[in-house]
């Protein structure tokens, strides 16, 4: 639990690991008078192309980063822990392809206190996944 923080296991388990972690994050697409929650997997050594690729893919006018109560509320984890296995079953999941090219991910567990180590190919075969490629920029 102590070193569950990414920029802590990293400190204490090798820079190497880096490029093989993930983030989720969730974001909010509006169009109208809706508004779609999404979750989005990328390498924790990119951040997600909200304002093109998701907004673009949600079919959405403005997309943008869910705030900390509706990410956790709607999700159920702790806010630096969300992951995307065990989301609602309604809930796009993007996951960026080079995420799916990995042997074997890190990726959160749903609590801050530990992360699960999962084969990138299982990202997409979750409910609602959907591979895209940009999804993370540099």
């Amino acid at each position: 639990p102590e070193w569950a923080d990414t920029a802590t296991f990293v400190e204490h388990y090798g820079r190497e690991l880096l490029e093989q972690s993930a983030n989720c994050v969730v974001v909010t697409g509006k169009r109208g008078g809706g508004t779609t929650l999404a979750a989005c997997v990328v390498l924790s050594t990119t951040r997600v192309d909200v304002n093109g690729v998701v907004r673009r893919h949600l079919g959405a006018r403005k997309a943008s980063f869910a705030p900390m109560d509706t990410a956790t509320g709607e999700t159920g984890m702790e806010y630096g822990g969300i992951t995307p296995v065990g989301l609602p079953g309604d809930w796009p999941v993007l996951v960026d392809s080079a995420v799916v090219d990995l042997p074997y991910v890190l990726v959160g567990s749903g609590r801050r206190r530990g992360k699960l180590l999962v084969p990138g190919k299982a990202f997409a075969e979750l409910p609602g996944a959907e591979v895209l490629e940009g999804l993370g920029v540099a």
